[in-house]
């Protein structure tokens, strides 16, 4: 999310940012393979208007799936089957079609009540948690942290959205430099947006309304991230330049024994020590080809500096195969 808006929903809480339904279907095809035979958890999801509880009941049979929750925080609006009102939380299991007309029919749906109101965190909900192999959703963008530590202290495998800034923490950059965690397919324009309630202010954000009325709003800056194996991290970025001969391209740190890059694609193939690079260059991370080193800072546990000026976050690496300088 721009950085206001990002700000306003930790400052209120407004995590009311729905995933289109084209972004689920853009990401989710990389990973078909992954969910024969496996229990899927939507656990912030509402299932009325949620579009991964949507993909997944409709394409359950394709994808072999073995069951599908879904569980929404303290649902108060109408279900998804019926016009009463209701305060209470609920959640959804589906275990596939069972009149063979490829449909996920309201009577095959199991729609039960919660005692509490659904958070992710309640005991209830990591029930749930306990029963699923894959999480797929859009967790609460003010709970990011907490979120992903929960997944990672129950073992499970998951695929969600978060904001490019989320690699930024250092907890989650922990787990991407242990290997335990990467980031999808699709980065920044690749999510094309989020549907968003009416009342949201966005500061000038870029909105539009699709065919359904629903306002969206197009941030440019989200990612995936996920433990699920991906083709994109075993890929080597393909390096053209060279550090001997053109030194003067990469200054040296003031506070740390290696040299600054400002795009992924500068990277020189020659060069042996540790290189600063933008943190979008784990976009296209393949831990075969480079080591993660560190996060940001320097020798002197300081920002990394030029000359007393501090670049933008910078992810330290080293080249795990460089080649031979001419």
């Amino acid at each position: 999310m721009p950085r206001a808006l990002l700000t306003e929903a930790k400052a209120n809480k407004k995590d009311e940012f729905y995933t289109q339904l084209i972004d689920i279907q853009r990401e989710l095809q990389h990973y078909e393979n992954h969910f024969q035979g496996k229990v899927v958890y939507c656990n912030c999801d509402d299932p009325q208007i949620s579009n991964f509880f949507k993909y997944f009941s409709v394409n359950f049979e394709r994808l072999g799936l073995k069951k599908l929750i879904a569980a929404c925080y303290k649902d108060q609006s109408v279900d998804l089957f019926s016009e009463q009102k209701s305060e209470k939380a609920i959640y959804l299991e589906y275990t596939g079609d069972n009149n063979s007309n490829n449909v996920p029919d309201p009577e095959q749906i199991g729609i039960q009540y919660l005692k509490g109101d659904g958070d992710f965190r309640s005991a209830e909900c990591i029930e749930l948690l306990k029963q699923a192999d894959i999480v797929v959703t859009n967790p609460p963008f003010s709970l990011f942290r907490e979120y992903v530590a929960q997944l990672i202290k129950y073992d499970k495998k998951f695929l969600i959205i978060g904001n490019i800034n989320a690699i930024t923490y250092k907890e989650i950059f922990q787990l991407i430099q242990e290997n335990k965690a990467w980031l999808g397919i699709n980065l920044g324009r690749g999510i094309s947006g989020f549907i968003v309630p009416d009342h949201y202010e966005l500061y000038g954000t870029e909105v539009q309304i699709d065919a359904s009325g629903n306002r969206i709003i197009s941030p440019n800056n989200c990612l995936w991230l996920t433990n699920l194996d991906t083709f994109k991290r075993h890929e080597d970025i393909t390096l053209t330049k060279t550090y001997a001969g053109s030194e003067s391209e990469y200054p040296k740190y003031d506070n740390f024994e290696g040299i600054n890059v400002d795009k992924t694609q500068d990277i020189p193939m020659d060069y042996h020590g540790f290189m600063g690079v933008p943190i979008t260059f784990l976009h296209k991370f393949n831990p075969e080809q480079f080591e993660l080193v560190k996060f940001r800072k320097g020798d002197d546990d300081n920002d990394l500096c030029i000359n007393g000026k501090c670049p933008y976050f910078r992810i330290i690496i080293k080249n795990k195969r460089p080649v031979a300088s001419k």
